[in-house]
Parts: structure tokens; C-alpha cells; sequence
């Protein structure tokens, strides 16, 4: 009854993908798909912070597992690299964990992988200039601050962020690493998003700061939802952001450098499509 799933099901086959039936309540189903494959990429929702979507993923290791002949997996992270967050603000902090023993488990069965940190989507971003409840630009030329607004951020297009993933499911180079999708041009402050679009539009908008402890109160009597997007949040826009120590790793590979041929969407050209 999910006619958005549907036609997207359709546009798919129409651009000659082959579906092949599976289960995630019958591990027979999915041994039987996944010995038909080379390669498996989750697009499982990693956005229920209770044990279920650990449980469904860890559902498709096992398949993969006992089939044997997967050459990649693809695992159902695409966010900020979990594991540099499983010490942060519950309940994001709960989500990170799990998707981490979902990663240890994939290690423990020897299956062959690729993480992808795709950072920040663009969609809930870029567009809204960060605002809370929408993910329009704002109307009223008013905009909220996040601490000071200079915070370095990633934000990556949707689009790219699966041409990345496809580039990297036969390339010995990312066998067993995370991929950081890290577009030279995207790494922007909340300030930077704000000008970009004043300079797009012509509009000056008007610039209220929230501080980091009123930041979190909106949490208070809220759903967990909010709950889980404010502290998913919380250390992309305060103190100094997520990225104020980042450096790649051993085991850690920059997708534009590795794949320099891919002509990413810039964060301006992101927010002409609103303008």
C-alpha cells in the first residue's frame, strides 16, 4: 500500500533493474537473493534508534554469510562515521552503537565491506540554512544561529552521495575501510549557507543566536525524534563542530581524491534549485 515505494520500484525496473524476491523474516529468502549477487548495499532506514533496524541488518549478514560468495557489502550507515560518535549525547549516541555492532559483526564474519560516511545529507541541510522544522528556505528573512554559526560542516547531494558508493563496490582500494565523502567545496559553516543564499536571492535575513544549553531544551517534553535529531545535531554545530579534529585514520579513504573524475554537486548549485 506504499504507492511512493511502488514507483519507485517501477522507475527502477524501467532503467532495467532486475528484482529479485527476498525476506527479512525468512533467512532462507535472503540466502537464495543474495546467492544470485556479487555485491549487497543496505538501504535499510538507520533512523529507529531501538534494536530493530540493528536486528534487520544483522539479519543480511547472516544471509550473507551463509551464502558465501558476496564481494561487497554496503552496510546501512551513509551518515557522520559512527565511530568517532559512540561517546556522544543519548539518543543519538544509541544509534551510533548500533550501527557499530552491526560493523563488528561484519568484521567477525569475515565479509568483505565498505562503510560510506556520507556526512550531511544536503536535503535537511542546505536548503532550510540548518532551521529546525523545515526543510524549505526560510520565509520570513529570520534565521537561528547555532552558537556562533562557524562551525565546519559536510554537506553532500543525495545524488552523489550513491554515485560514491557505486564508484567503490569493485575498488580493491576501499576493500574493508570507511569512505569519507568529504567534497572540498561542501565543507561549510552554517554562516556560509546563510550568505550564499543572501547572495542567490538578494534578501539580508535577520540573525537570532541559540545557545548550545537552549539548544538541547528543546528537547525537553519532546518525541523521540526531535530527541534523536537534536542530538544527532548537537556536535555538528557546537563546540567547534565535528570536524574541528578530524583527520582521516588508517583504514579511512577520501572519496574525492580516489575518485576525482566525479563532478560533485556544489553547495551553491544545491541552493539554486530553491532560489
Amino acid at each position: 500500500m506504499d504507492i511512493n515505494k511502488i514507483q519507485l520500484l517501477l522507475r527502477l525496473k524501467k532503467h532495467g533493474a532486475k528484482f529479485i524476491e527476498g525476506s527479512l523474516s525468512d533467512h532462507e529468502s535472503l540466502v537464495r537473493a543474495v546467492k544470485q549477487v556479487d555485491v549487497v548495499i543496505s538501504a535499510l532506514s538507520s533512523s529507529d534508534i531501538s534494536t530493530t533496524a540493528t536486528q534487520l541488518q544483522l539479519k543480511i549478514v547472516a544471509a550473507i554469510k551463509d551464502a558465501g560468495n558476496v564481494k561487497r557489502f554496503i552496510p546501512a550507515e551513509f551518515c557522520i562515521d559512527p565511530a568517532r560518535h559512540v561517546h556522544g549525547l543519548e539518543p543519538a549516541k544509541t544509534l551510533n552503537v548500533h550501527m557499530m555492532d552491526v560493523r563488528k559483526a561484519i568484521i567477525e564474519a569475515n565479509i568483505p565491506y565498505t562503510s560510506i560516511a556520507a556526512n550531511c545529507f544536503a536535503g535537511y541541510f542546505v536548503p532550510n540554512l540548518c532551521q529546525l522544522g523545515s526543510l524549505l528556505p526560510p520565509k520570513d528573512n529570520k534565521v537561528s544561529i547555532f552558537g556562533d554559526g562557524n562551525a565546519k560542516a559536510i554537506y553532500v547531494d543525495e545524488n552523489d552521495i550513491a554515485t560514491y558508493t557505486v564508484k567503490t563496490i569493485d575498488d580493491p582500494r576501499t576493500i574493508n575501510k570507511t569512505l569519507h565523502l568529504m567534497p572540498p567545496e561542501n565543507i561549510r559553516s552554517q554562516n556560509d549557507l546563510i550568505s550564499i543564499w543572501e547572495k542567490l536571492t538578494g534578501k539580508k535575513y535577520e540573525r537570532s543566536t541559540i545557545s548550545g544549553e537552549d539548544f538541547l531544551a528543546i528537547m525537553n517534553g519532546a518525541n523521540a525524534i526531535i530527541q534523536f535529531g537534536i542530538t544527532h545535531n548537537y556536535p555538528i554545530f557546537y563546540e567547534g563542530g565535528y570536524l574541528k579534529s578530524f583527520k582521516l585514520k588508517e583504514g579511512d579513504e577520501d572519496a574525492t581524491k580516489l575518485y576525482p573524475d566525479v563532478k560533485y554537486t556544489t553547495v551553491e548549485e544545491y541552493l539554486k534549485r530553491y532560489a
